[in-house]
């Protein structure tokens, strides 16, 4: 059966269907088992034309796509000259090709003497012209133009870094270019027991007085800043491209930012680097002793009693964490729990967090919660043409910036931890 007999019979089974339910409904009453029986069977026998409809649509879509993509296709008999592709600039559609064929023309020629069809011909059916180049997509003119790219959107970066340094610390905003905090130097330590005065003179039960001294601490707030020229087709011809320059920009100033806050020494050429945590005077320093987890276990010790700080994590490079992990005792047993261990991996009952702003080979120890950013302005993405002669040329600079302070509130917070001899 052709569409429009399917379409008929479809109409046909729905009719019924229809039929059986007014009736029932004319009636008030519901519809019985059997008349439940005689809509599921036409609803049953619709779907089955409608399956059908669909399928012989779908073939007659083929065909038309077939058709459509077709051009440039050429009859292999035809003088020698099938079966190759039409030189770039010089194709030819389906139908220039097909009323060109030898074998076309010789039945023409045939059918119609002079060019004109005798009056009243009926049943006129030309030879079968063949293509047998047909949808190769062997060149640009061929079906390959039309052949569309299946673009996926996919976009897999070279990756950077885990950024994890920013979760340990402390977050702050602030609306000035300098930050200012107090720091305590030496606090009290004169309290004593003091007995009761034996005389009305003399220092006799006199009260030790205390002392404490401070500094004021200034941080001012700085500019991290990157920037990458673009051309203006590339930014409005590919929004994705946007996305990820914002992506890859952003980030770029957030490594930047960790290995400054880590290792920052406040003296680059321009005097803009932060002061870091290891660079920070007062941060306390473990010496190396016998092996790395005696060294790391005086460390959490030192930065209690010196440090008089409760440490909440440890900073190490991923190369010392792979270190620590495959430590072994002498009977190859690791200390660890080795590959199967899972939840946070920990040194000494401190979490263990990986970065590789951290030099390999030194560990930091401490309460990062007295390591302090002070954001002034978040990470912002800019586009300008008024760079050079960018405007003439039709580029673009994309630049991100973003403003920060940094600062260490209490140095005794942090230790410094060797976790190899020499290093």
């Amino acid at each position: 059966m052709n569409i429009k007999e399917l379409k008929e019979k479809l109409q046909t089974a729905l009719k019924a269907a229809s039929a059986v339910c007014e009736a029932a409904e004319k009636a008030e009453r519901d519809l019985s088992g059997e008349e439940r029986q005689k809509v599921a069977g036409y609803l049953e026998e619709a779907k089955g034309y409608k399956a059908q409809i669909k399928d012989l649509e779908g073939d007659e879509a083929m065909r038309k796509q077939i058709l459509e993509l077709g051009a440039d296709l050429v009859d292999p008999k035809d003088g020698g000259k099938g079966g190759a592709p039409s030189p770039a600039g010089q194709g030819k559609t389906l139908g220039q090709q097909f009323v060109e064929a030898q074998a076309f023309q010789d039945w023409f020629k045939h059918v119609a003497p002079g060019g004109k069809f005798p009056e009243g011909s009926k049943g006129l059916i030309s030879p079968p012209v063949m293509f047998k180049t047909l949808l190769t997509g062997e060149s640009v003119t061929s079906a390959g133009a039309f052949v569309q790219t299946d673009y996926t959107g996919i976009y897999e970066a070279l990756g950077r870094r885990p950024l994890t340094v920013r979760n340990l610390i402390s977050v702050r905003q602030t609306q000035s270019d300098l930050v200012e905090f107090v720091r305590q130097t030496a606090q009290v330590t004169q309290a004593t027991v003091v007995g009761e005065a034996t005389a009305t003179a003399g220092d006799s039960g006199t009260k030790p007085e205390g002392a404490m001294t401070f500094e004021k601490v200034q941080e001012p707030v700085k500019t991290i800043a990157v920037w990458i020229p673009a051309t203006r087709r590339a930014l409005s011809d590919a929004s994705q491209l946007r996305g990820l320059i914002d992506s890859e920009l952003r980030e770029d100033l957030e490594e930047h930012l960790e290995d400054q806050i880590i290792a920052g020494d406040g003296s680059s050429t321009d005097g803009e680097d932060f002061v870091g945590i290891l660079e920070t005077s007062g941060v306390l320093t473990q010496d190396w002793s016998t092996d790395l987890l005696t060294t790391a276990r005086k460390a959490v010790t030192a930065l209690r009693v010196t440090g008089k700080s409760r440490p909440t994590a440890w900073l190490v490079h991923p190369n010392d964490a792979e270190t620590i992990d495959l430590l072994q005792d002498e009977e190859k047993r690791f200390y660890y729990g080795g590959p199967a261990e899972g939840g946070v991996a920990r040194l000494w009952r401190y979490p263990v967090v990986e970065s590789e702003a951290v030099t390999e080979g030194t560990a930091i120890l401490g309460d990062w919660r007295k390591a302090v950013l002070w954001d002034r302005e978040q990470a912002s993405i800019q586009v300008s043409d008024s760079h050079s002669d960018f405007f003439i040329r039709n580029m673009v600079a994309v630049l991100a910036e973003c403003r920060m302070a940094f600062g260490v509130i209490r140095p005794s917070a942090f230790i410094s931890v060797p976790l190899s001899a020499g290093s």
